[in-house]
């Protein structure tokens, strides 16, 4: 059954890389199918892919015949059909933290730094390069002092926010840090994360999720 899981990604989309930690940890293999963003006004946007993704967005997931949208989604539909290793921990209120954590990231801090926006900012409102950068450093050091707050405020943190074994959360923290990195914003202010985001990045399974690791990545 693992044969039949596709994933189209594009090496360097943090929606695509939480997806691709989850398969990892998971220990599932799958086929990659690039879709460049950038590529002749984005491979996202041409009718066939739209057949798969109406949205037009990385990650989409095919599993036999089915075709799931959304990195949550897809993360929960495998958590759901592949239920070893977990990537929730067991306890109602424990997986509703952890949830609360990712959903913090994919909804609340990466739809504003999203490609998307940034080229909107750019055709609509001729912002440059430097102007970019601070509107995205902005809104990820507002949400991710946010995180950290919740962090803090997670009397059974261990390791790892789910326990002592990466799961859901550090999905979508170690895509968010590489894309904050990526943007040159000083992380000194989120120890919790930066520390989880370090235990994380030593593991295998991450090293092997990682955008410079990925089959589309194109040649330095």
């Amino acid at each position: 059954m693992n044969q039949s899981i596709k994933l189209y990604s594009y090496w360097r989309s943090s929606a695509a890389y939480r997806v691709r930690i989850a398969l990892a940890l998971k220990h599932l293999e799958y086929e990659t199918h690039g879709v460049h963003l950038m590529r002749d006004g984005g491979e996202q946007h041409l009718p066939a892919y739209l057949e798969l993704n109406p949205q037009g967005f990385v990650p989409t997931l095919r599993d036999g015949e089915r075709m799931i949208t959304q990195s949550m989604a897809i993360i929960e539909y495998l958590e759901e059909t592949r239920d070893h290793p977990a990537l929730l921990p067991n306890g109602a209120r424990e997986r509703a933290f952890v949830r609360a954590v990712a959903l913090a990231i994919a909804c609340d801090i990466h739809p504003l730094n999203n490609l998307s926006v940034q080229q909107f900012l750019e055709s609509e409102f001729g912002i440059d390069e430097a102007q970019r950068e601070v509107w995205i450093q902005h809104w990820l050091a507002r949400g991710l002092a946010a995180v950290e707050r919740m962090l803090d405020n997670n009397i059974a943190l261990g390791r790892f926010v789910g326990g002592e074994g990466p799961g859901m959360a550090e999905c979508f923290i170690v895509p968010q840090l590489y894309n904050a990195r990526r943007f040159n914003l000083q992380l000194d202010a989120y120890p919790r994360l930066v520390a989880i985001d370090a235990a994380c990045t030593a593991l295998p399974e991450f090293q092997a999720a990682h955008p410079d690791n990925q089959p589309d990545r194109p040649p330095i």
